[in-house]
């Protein structure tokens, strides 16, 4: 069982009465603060996206593949951040107001195995099949208010992503933020976490033809930065984002903090880390530096 109890969560509330189960969420979810830093460039809508990337299947624990290194892409939630336990809670509370698996609230594991890493459009099938469009929409632009106002109070860094940025930027390596996140909620995270400056590019699944799991939002980041698929990695935390990353022909680095090891692993990733400061990606990193220094003497 992975535990979220390290995130201090208020308990479900009471189970609805019957009566109630078609309500949707009520109006003090509505408050929420919207943080909008416009430093970003976002990108405009790409019809389709060709590649000559192939999906990287893992044939060990090495990053030595990509050296050169050139960039390193980023997922938002549960990568940069521990938010998952934030929006399992939101959840939790929301699903079980409108009477969901009959009033009784979902557990972590139900969260990991069927809502962690998937994008809005995509939960609207799995979690309310038999609603109108807009209704289930609305629903879920309502969950993430809720979630934007926890993260608002509670966000921490992912410990090491201090370290790792700066050792990204003395390396003067690319670096961009892919995510499933709706913009409101990437601009919010990225803008807490003092990331405004740091990100070159911010892409959207939702600008692109097809979201993660699919590769489209990696390929279209390598696209914007100009950089090919055999020079760059790609940390993620879930299946969904792992699946996504190897499809657009780059290694995937798993952050182990909330999905289980074995999940990740079997997903693609190359290797699963703590987090950013577990010794197993500093060694990698620093063999990948050394691969650089060496190919820069030899061409000298």
């Amino acid at each position: 069982m992975i535990s979220f109890a390290s995130i201090q969560l208020p308990p479900p509330p009471p189970p609805p009465l019957r009566h109630h189960h078609s309500t949707l969420v009520s109006a003090h979810l509505h408050k929420t603060t919207m943080y909008q830093p416009d430093r970003f460039r976002f990108f405009p809508h790409v019809s389709s996206i060709s590649s000559n990337a192939r999906p990287v299947h893992s044939s060990g624990s090495s990053l030595a593949s990509v050296a050169p290194l050139e960039a390193i892409l980023f997922d938002i939630d549960g990568t940069l951040c521990d938010s998952d336990p934030l929006h399992f809670y939101a959840f939790r509370d929301m699903l079980q107001e409108i009477g969901f698996n009959g009033g009784t609230p979902i557990t972590e594991e139900f969260f990991i195995k069927n809502i962690s890493g998937k994008h809005n459009e995509e939960l609207r099938e799995i979690l309310l099949p038999d609603w109108e469009i807009q209704r289930s929409r609305k629903f879920l632009e309502d969950k993430e208010a809720l979630f934007r106002r926890l993260a608002s109070e509670q966000l921490q860094p992912m410990k090491g992503l201090q370290k790792l940025c700066k050792w990204i930027e003395d390396c003067g390596l690319r670096r961009a933020a892919v995510t499933n996140a709706p913009r409101s909620n990437a601009e919010l995270l990225i803008s807490m976490l003092g990331l405004t400056d740091f990100f070159e590019s911010l892409v959207l699944a939702s600008e692109c033809d097809r979201v993660k799991p699919f590769p489209d939002p990696y390929l279209k980041a390598l696209q914007e930065l100009g950089i090919s698929h055999h020079h760059a990695f790609v940390f993620e935390d879930s299946v969904s984002g792992i699946k996504a990353g190897t499809g657009a022909g780059m290694p995937v680095v798993g952050l182990g903090t909330r999905n289980p090891e074995q999940l990740l692993t079997e997903a693609g990733a190359v290797f699963v880390i703590e987090d950013f400061d577990d010794p197993k990606l500093w060694t990698e990193l620093e063999e990948l530096k050394i691969k650089a220094e060496v190919t820069t003497t030899t061409e000298l």
